[in-house]
């Protein structure tokens, strides 16, 4: 757990510059075409969250900790009328991003170490797993409170 810990601290130290090559991947990705629909700089804040805390999301945070963070990045993505294809595309980025920078970063030689990357990545993989689901979730709720004011309006109306 040591060496888990250890990547996770590696992972924070390093988070302006993972939020701000997020930021990079998703300006450029030919997958996330309405993802200019959500301010740089509001993406690169909650981006930073995740790898500033990393540690604390992985180790301390619940899983209802995480998803309620992620209903709400579901719901404001689907507030900004992104797809929902597209949060998910983005999600799947940031892990994506993570991982690319722990392989450059992390070297790892004896047995302990590449068990301890094991164990890192199954808790990335649950974290990561949680949100997409999460965000949906909180994507589909918000699309579907909005479709229902229609109906009542209609009924306080009558």
């Amino acid at each position: 757990m040591l060496l888990a810990y250890r990547l996770l601290r590696l992972v924070e130290t390093h988070s302006d510059a993972l939020a701000t090559g997020l930021l990079e991947r998703t300006s450029h990705s030919p997958f996330l075409p309405d993802y200019d629909h959500v301010p740089a700089e509001e993406l690169r804040e909650r981006v930073h969250e995740i790898y500033q805390h990393l540690a604390e999301w992985l180790l301390g945070k619940g899983d209802l900790d995480v998803e309620k963070r992620y209903l709400e990045i579901g719901a404001k993505r689907a507030a900004q009328e992104v797809p929902l294809s597209q949060l998910i595309w983005a999600i799947i980025l940031t892990k994506k991003n993570l991982w690319e920078f722990l392989k450059q970063e992390a070297v790892l030689d004896r047995p302990v170490e590449i068990a301890g990357e094991l164990e890192v990545e199954e808790l990335v993989d649950q974290f990561f797993d949680r949100a997409i689901f999460s965000a949906a979730v909180g994507y589909e709720r918000f699309k579907a409170s909005k479709a229902a004011e229609p109906a009542k309006k209609l009924r306080s109306v009558g």
